[in-house]
């Protein structure tokens, strides 16, 4: 295996007084110290293609890939750009603003369709709309009136189900084409509100794989961070000797 050496800022000098005077460096990360090493290779020999490598990717540092997929999970798209890799998160957030406004427009739509049905069944039927259940009104559109529905549910032997018209629960159809165009509208409300429950399946399944996206995202960010410096050596020595140095120089090398 070739080793390419790059010798960095030539040597700088420093006194040894200075040298003992000095307080002690602050703890850095080891990629710390390698984007800064990088930055000063890149001010001595110029924007060569290892120094702009390095300018260009090690500034982003590591992601962690746990924390993209929960910026996903929250808003698709968010952990992609979190980990640098927007080219593809701004598909899922495209999806999330479409799926949203699908689901209001059902949302909207369904609850439209369906007081247009029940004011027909006041219109149409004489029913009193306080306080009744959806179920009520699939009983208004499968029988031509109370009479009707009673003399069914008191031959099924299930009187508990008879409904009171004393007590406000009483309809009585025009014709059989009434009743079933109220039918209709019905259904197609209920249909609208069905349609609702799979795009909110969709939303969340779209959450779920930016949150994938995102964490490969970012292992693929520091796995292209590790190709790019995890090979990466750096020695020093001193010039003049330890005992009265006048400065030391930093070598920076890497195997190809």
């Amino acid at each position: 295996m070739a080793t390419v050496r790059w010798l960095l800022a030539g040597t700088i000098l420093i006194g040894s007084p200075l040298i003992a005077g000095t307080p002690e460096t602050p703890h850095r990360t080891l990629t710390e110290l390698r984007c800064e090493l990088f930055a000063r290779a890149a001010a001595v020999f110029g924007d060569t293609g290892v120094a702009a490598a390095g300018r260009d990717a090690a500034p982003e540092g590591r992601k962690a890939p746990g924390l993209a997929a929960v910026y996903s999970l929250a808003v698709p798209g968010m952990g992609e750009l979190y980990a640098g890799d927007f080219s593809s998160g701004k598909y899922f957030l495209i999806s999330e603003g479409v799926l949203w406004l699908t689901y209001a427009a059902f949302e909207v739509y369904g609850n439209d369709v369906r007081a247009d049905a029940r004011l027909y069944a006041v219109s149409y039927a004489g029913v009193n709309p306080a306080g009744k259940s959806d179920q009520f009104y699939v009983d208004v559109g499968n029988f031509l009136s109370t009479a009707d529905y009673n003399d069914k549910k008191l031959r099924d032997r299930t009187p508990a189900l008879v409904y009171d018209p004393a007590a406000g629960y009483g309809w009585q159809w025009g014709s059989d084409a009434e009743r079933s165009t109220f039918r209709s509208l019905r259904v197609h409300s209920e249909n609208m509100f069905n349609n609702k429950k799979f795009v909110g399946a969709a939303i969340l399944v779209n959450h779920v794989a930016s949150a994938i996206n995102a964490a490969r995202a970012a292992i693929a960010h520091n796995a292209a961070l590790k190709d790019l410096l995890g090979d990466l050596t750096v020695s020093a020595s001193f010039g003049g000797g330890r005992a009265a140095p006048d400065g030391f120089a930093i070598t920076l090398s890497r195997g190809f």
